[in-house]
């Protein structure tokens, strides 16, 4: 139970931080990723602070023996550098710099931006539906 109750306050405490710092707003986004018109760089602060507290976590966590909430901590292992890596980086940094919008974000503002989000996400859950689909059957690599 606790696992969970820890689970929902991060999350919420993330989408909280996503909608303040304006990450769930599609035109915001789009400022920072065009560098070559009227750019925006205060997401660029955003990124830092989130780095700062990421950073700090680590610190944190890595200095206990064990998560509070579960037996082991659960790192990955694979550090290959393949080609779904490289294909899903690519697709993922060509949808947000296309839309505005990734998961985290689309979900956190799903209440505040209408239509948009709703459009964004049914194309995402559509998306993952058709992977999932295509990796059953033996077609993707």
């Amino acid at each position: 139970m606790g696992k969970n109750i820890a689970g929902l306050f991060a999350g919420l405490i993330f989408g909280i931080g996503l909608t303040i710092a304006q990450m769930t707003n599609p035109a915001k986004v789009l400022g920072f990723l065009d560098i070559l018109s009227n750019w925006d760089p205060s997401l660029a602060f955003v990124m830092g602070g989130a780095m700062a507290v990421t950073t700090l976590g680590y610190f944190l966590v890595w200095k206990r023996k064990t998560p509070v909430f579960a037996d082991s901590f659960q790192v990955p292992t694979n550090t290959k550098i393949d080609r779904p890596l490289i294909l899903g980086a690519v697709l993922f940094g060509a949808g947000w710099g296309l839309v505005g919008l990734c998961p985290g974000p689309a979900i956190a503002g799903l209440f505040i931006g209408g239509w948009p989000l709703l459009v964004f996400l049914g194309a995402m859950l559509s998306g993952m539906v058709i992977y999932e689909g295509a990796n059953r059957k033996g077609w993707l690599p």
